[in-house]
């Protein structure tokens, strides 16, 4: 049966490719391993917006008094010459080779120059392009380590991507010689407030929390002079336009700001013109949309019947570990309790789980012991999850840009990969939108019985 020879490809797919050293920053060291011993204080100086290249002394003087209390991490590969080439200081160096990255990637070549510059930048780049490097050095040379005051700012959508982006900043802040603190829900706030009094120049965090804290004046932004907003376009989709404004509005007008979004909306558009002076814009978007290594298959069946067709494709392939996209919460959760009736491994992950939930999800699904992962597009922005074998969409995603971000969960460092979307009888406009964009013949019908019990 041809979908026997579908859920089999894995097996006889080619060797998982060596994964480039360019990427090894997608998975730094433990924070607490990192953080350095910073002991000095003092009130935050004012700098003026372009002046951070003669600080740089200082900033190597802080870096140094906090490597005092901890050894230097050894470097993964040698100093790279191109990243000196775009404006990198030895410091920077140093970390970048103990993160393991010998060439930038685009995102990075594209930006870093500017924002070294002082100038504020919109960046156009995908999930796993390397933004966190590419603003995060910049962020870290304009740091002043003898002032504990909270100088540069990182908003994310999810507590999954803040702890990813809070870990390398973290590695830089070991070399550069400043704190880094982390605010997200789902933890006890006294471990908010014990992070506070300890103090910390970069603060990486969910706009809910922020404003949490900002409401209870436990915190303030007077000092910050770098703002990055990161996913952009997912913090606006899951309704943060608000918090977005009020907290950039608590920083001073003449801060550095960098926005990195994968699409680029009117609302995003209002935001820069609103928040962002003279924003330079860089565009990193692959020309293939899909890696090539996707296999990428639809079904049409009726809404009340994709239950049923999801159980005989279930029957019918060996599906193995995939991740299953809905567009709403509700829809996760009936979606999981429907799989977990049918005797399928399945948990859902969305924003209502508390993190120790999150967490144990999470470890259960990297380690083989869930098969199916059901998230909606916001939860699943920011995880690091390998080893996806398929993404499924349930509903069909209602644009072509979110299509590619789902699908692109899979097939990657060379591997393959399958993608089946369901399209229901009132999804026929945007599928064909999408089929439109990644290019009809890519795609191969499933029939589904007309019958199934």
């Amino acid at each position: 049966m041809r979908f026997l020879k579908f859920g089999r490809a894995r097996e006889s797919g080619p060797p998982e490719a060596p994964r480039p050293a360019s990427t090894a920053a997608t998975a730094p060291p433990p924070p607490s391993a990192l953080r350095p011993a910073v002991t000095t204080e003092g009130d935050t100086a004012p700098h003026k917006r372009r002046s951070r290249n003669r600080k740089r002394g200082k900033s190597e003087a802080g870096a140094a008094s906090g490597a005092a209390s901890s050894p230097p991490l050894a470097p993964l590969v040698p100093l790279s010459d191109v990243f000196r080439d775009l404006g990198v200081d030895e410091i920077g160096l140093n970390a970048i080779a103990a993160l393991g990255y010998t060439e930038p990637t685009p995102i990075q070549l594209e930006s870093l120059p500017i924002l070294y510059e002082g100038e504020d930048l919109v960046g156009l780049a995908q999930t796993g392009s390397g933004k966190t490097i590419a603003f995060g050095l910049p962020l870290a040379r304009s740091i002043d380590p003898e002032s504990l005051a909270v100088q540069a700012l990182v908003l994310v959508p999810t507590r999954e991507l803040a702890n990813q982006v809070e870990g390398v900043l973290d590695l830089l802040g070991r070399f550069y010689g400043f704190r880094t603190m982390l605010l997200v829900g789902g933890r006890p706030l006294r471990k908010d407030f014990t992070a506070l009094e300890q103090g910390a120049q970069v603060v990486v965090g969910t706009p809910g929390r922020i404003m949490d804290h900002l409401h209870r004046k436990s915190m303030h932004f007077r000092d910050v002079r770098f703002a990055v907003l990161d996913e952009a376009d997912q913090m606006l989709d899951i309704g943060f336009a608000r918090d977005i404004d009020h907290i950039l509005r608590m920083t001073p007008k003449e801060r550095q700001t960098s926005l990195f979004s994968a699409t680029m909306p009117t609302s995003i558009e209002r935001l820069v013109y609103r928040y962002m002076r003279g924003a330079r814009k860089v565009s990193v978007m692959p020309e293939q949309r899909t890696a090539e290594g996707i296999a990428h298959y639809y079904c049409e069946v009726s809404e009340r019947d994709k239950i049923k067709a999801m159980r005989y494709l279930y029957e019918q392939m060996d599906l193995g570990k995939s991740l299953v996209f809905r567009n709403t919460k509700v829809g996760v959760d009936r979606l999981t309790e429907s799989l977990r009736r049918n005797d399928v491994g399945a948990e859902a992950i969305h924003g209502d789980l508390r993190q120790t939930q999150r967490d144990r999800v999470m470890s259960d699904f990297r380690t083989g012991k869930l098969e199916f992962l059901v998230a909606t597009n916001v939860a699943a922005r920011g995880l690091d999850i390998p080893d996806i074998q398929h993404v499924i969409n349930f509903d069909v995603p209602q644009n072509p840009e979110e299509y590619i971000h789902r699908v692109g969960r899979t097939a990657r460092a060379g591997k393959k990969g399958s993608a089946v979307t369901f399209v229901g009888e009132w999804e026929l406009d945007e599928w064909d939108a999408i089929m439109r964009t990644v290019g009809v013949d890519e795609f191969e019908h499933i029939r589904i019985p007309a019958k199934l019990d």
